[in-house]
């Protein structure tokens, strides 16, 4: 009986050591979920989650920006320069200036005003219809959009098929950027979701800079090509907004995005 004894209490023992590492490996686990190992062997946080903006916001970034249209209605610049939470303020911001032949987003004029008036750099851009015709798009856009030094190139965001085939997408786009380009003296940026880039832009695009819309990732969008900015939500709250607005990062350093501006 006693030797009987003496092994379950081993058997006990053991039992409860491996339960402790069982443990302690999923506890490790969990750590990982939320921190990454950078290369200066220091744990960073992926994402953290700001009350004040509504969103989780990827923290390895300097630069954040907004972009609106006339959803987000009439805007209080000064209040959206003024928020500043912690390290992260809104350091940019993409308006919506033209869509199709003949439209003009109704709050443009208003927004591009504004935003440079109270020190937000500003960047104006496209919303592409393929069906139309490319060129008359971007006589659109050049007529309603002057840049300056210190503004942000021009921007084609092309997310729509029309039902075209990917090899009118594409001739189209091209026709577009390349008028544009023309125009200001700058490549233009391409925005556009990462799904469509891979499946209707390509590799002929690679050499334009890239906006990619790839929501809730918690450190960068999915995408094997090198981006510039990526918008990674679509839910945030900013002061002097009555409403959700969508969420951007800039990849790279202040001195990055100093040379990114128009000169």
């Amino acid at each position: 009986m006693a030797v009987r004894k003496k092994r379950r209490r081993k058997k006990k023992k053991i039992t409860y050591q491996w339960r402790l590492i069982g443990s302690l490996l999923a506890l490790a686990v969990l750590i990982g979920v939320w921190f990454v190992l950078d290369w200066n062997g220091k744990f960073e946080l992926e994402v953290k989650r700001y009350p004040e903006f509504g969103i989780e916001i990827p923290v390895a970034y300097s630069l954040h920006g907004i972009d609106v249209s006339r959803y987000q209605k009439k805007i209080d610049w000064k209040e959206v320069n003024a928020m500043k939470i912690g390290n992260i303020g809104i350091g940019f911001a993409f308006i919506k200036a033209t869509e199709g032949e003949k439209d003009l987003d109704v709050q443009f004029r208003r927004n591009w005003k504004q935003a440079a008036k109270n020190g937000v750099p500003r960047g104006a851009y496209h919303f592409f219809i393929p069906s139309k015709d490319p060129a008359k798009q971007a006589v659109n856009f050049i007529r309603n959009v002057s840049l300056l030094p210190g503004d942000l190139p021009p921007v084609l965001d092309v997310e729509q098929t029309n039902n075209l085939p990917a090899s009118v997408i594409q001739a189209r786009s091209k026709i577009w950027l390349q008028l544009v380009e023309q125009h200001y003296g700058v490549k233009p940026v391409i925005y556009t979701n990462a799904d469509f880039y891979n499946q209707y832009l390509g590799k002929t695009f690679d050499h334009y800079p890239l906006w990619v819309a790839h929501y809730y990732e918690k450190r960068k969008p999915r995408i094997k090509r090198d981006w510039t900015l990526w918008q990674h939500n679509d839910a945030g709250h900013v002061n002097g907004i009555d409403a959700n607005v969508d969420f951007n990062v800039f990849n790279g350093d202040s001195a990055a995005f100093r040379s990114f501006l128009i000169k």
